[in-house]
């Protein structure tokens, strides 16, 4: 297929997948923590705008939560068939992680769910907030074990290995590896900004088509008070990521940087724009700042950055990927720090409901969390090449023996799948989206649904309305 070999189709194959499924859990954690926030905040104030914005996107949740799932189970199997000599060489480690994420995170969201979901009237307001708040610390523990199993293959430790094999000797060692805690932070808050830019755009979305009212408004005013807040910490926890790279994996920084040589002796400038070039070993058409580059991956003016040139080709990553996806996903970061900021100064002049160019700024961004996402995994798992393992197994070797025919029927086969399954539930939830909240949704109306008597079918009955009159009801709002 387009003259790759299976080792490259499987690459893609695992890529595509793992994009797809990205997004639901980032999606999924945030909207999670926001649940739990809104219910806690009706229960305080006994305010109506927050309990029709927890009806609301309890929906959407559903939605995303079942997408998220299903994608999941695709993307763990492909261990097996496709890097069954990495689940050979690791299993030890990497198989009992991702157990105790389901023993603990999965059964955890999944026996709180539907009382999250369809409990608001069966049970008492105590016990659905301790359900929504446990869904929530669900889909955080979920995170603790993805990203310690992940992290892991980036800086392994507290293992031996015996007969070929990886045996863990310090399970504390493995989880709580060198990179493990700035990971997980980097990602949590990563899924925390994502669902704030969601629900922002959501909001920026109706007040542009005129739907203006209190829970409108609401959304917006929580979703740019994360913004203010989170984005800034997230720069400097990314700051303390990078530390933590350049000392473990200085490859990958290199090729992030897209610098080649340290001959000269001076300080690493930061390059701003260019295009590393891997044959010819250098970045062409660079623009740069002197000292930069030492500056804020050293923190001093003098220290250099390690070279490309330093390392054997064979252990050298893509650097013209790295490059670019990592500066797309600081210049989202920074675009979300503005945001923030210009909020903060509409609130002050009293103006951020009303102003269409911060609207449409906020509407713009509104999936800038998910792409800084993509781009984020795409900068860690290209720069940990050509190791599957960092040091200890390369990817070549990790690969199942699969011919080019079967790997592309089967990459071919997931593409088709995916962007007609996802495709459609994607749609469906932006036209939850788009009805909008609804004033007084929790009030019994006997059709089922979260806040509804009718005892639900499955978990999508969450999402019971139709969409018929779907534009209409964007435009008219409904009391």
């Amino acid at each position: 297929m387009f003259g790759s070999e299976a080792l490259d189709l499987a690459r893609m194959q695992f890529a595509f997948t793992v994009s797809f499924h990205i997004i639901f859990p980032a999606i999924t954690i945030g909207l999670a923590s926001y649940l739990a926030v809104l219910e806690g905040l009706w229960l305080k104030t006994r305010q109506e705008v927050y309990r029709d914005l927890y009806h609301f996107w309890s929906k959407i949740f559903a939605v995303n939560f079942g997408m998220g799932v299903v994608s999941g189970l695709v993307m763990a199997y492909q261990f097996g068939t496709n890097w069954s000599a990495f689940s050979d060489f690791a299993g030890a480690v990497t198989g009992p992680l991702l157990t105790y994420e389901v023993l603990t995170a999965f059964f955890l969201e999944a026996g709180f769910l539907g009382v999250m979901l369809f409990g608001w009237n069966r049970v008492g307001p105590g016990l659905h907030f301790f359900s929504t708040v446990m869904v929530a610390i669900g889909t955080i523990i979920s995170t603790f074990w993805i990203l310690a199993s992940n992290s892991w293959m980036q800086t392994p430790q507290g293992f031996e290995i015996i007969d070929g094999r990886v045996v863990p000797v310090d399970w504390l060692a493995v989880i709580f590896n060198p990179s493990f805690p700035y990971r997980l932070l980097h990602m949590a808050t990563a899924a925390f900004l994502a669902t704030a830019f969601f629900v922002g755009a959501s909001a920026a979305w109706h007040l542009l088509r005129g739907r203006d009212n209190p829970a409108i408004r609401k959304m917006l005013s929580m979703a740019m008070w994360m913004a203010l807040l989170v984005a800034p910490v997230q720069a400097f926890i990314g700051d303390l990521h990078g530390l933590n790279t350049l000392k473990h994996q200085p490859a990958k920084i290199a090729a992030m940087e897209g610098h080649w040589d340290n001959s000269h002796g001076e300080a690493t400038p930061l390059i701003l724009f260019g295009w590393p070039d891997m044959d010819r070993e250098e970045t062409r058409f660079k623009v740069e700042i002197p000292y930069l580059g030492s500056l804020i991956l050293t923190h001093s003016l003098d220290k250099q950055v390690p070279a490309l040139k330093e390392f054997p080709k064979e252990d050298r990553p893509n650097s013209t990927v790295v490059f670019w996806s990592f500066r797309i996903m600081v210049a989202l970061g920074m675009l979300m720090i503005l945001a923030g900021v210009w909020s903060l100064w509409l609130r002050w002049r009293g103006g951020m409901f009303q102003s269409r160019p911060f609207l449409y700024l906020c509407l713009w961004l509104g999936p800038s969390g998910l792409i800084a996402i993509l781009a984020g995994w795409f900068t860690t798992e290209v720069g940990r090449q050509p190791w599957v393992v960092y040091g200890l197994m390369r990817t070549t070797d990790a690969v199942s023996n699969h011919s080019v025919a079967q790997m592309s029927l089967t990459l071919v086969t997931f593409v088709v799948v995916y962007f007609v399954l996802f495709g459609a539930g994607l749609g469906y939830m932006m036209r939850l989206v788009r009805k909008g909240p609804v004033t007084h949704e929790g009030k019994e109306q006997g059709i089922g649904g979260p806040g509804q008597q009718r005892t639900p079918a499955r978990p999508l009955s969450a999402t019971e309305e139709g969409m018929d009159d779907d534009d209409n009801a964007v435009t008219e709002p409904r009391s």
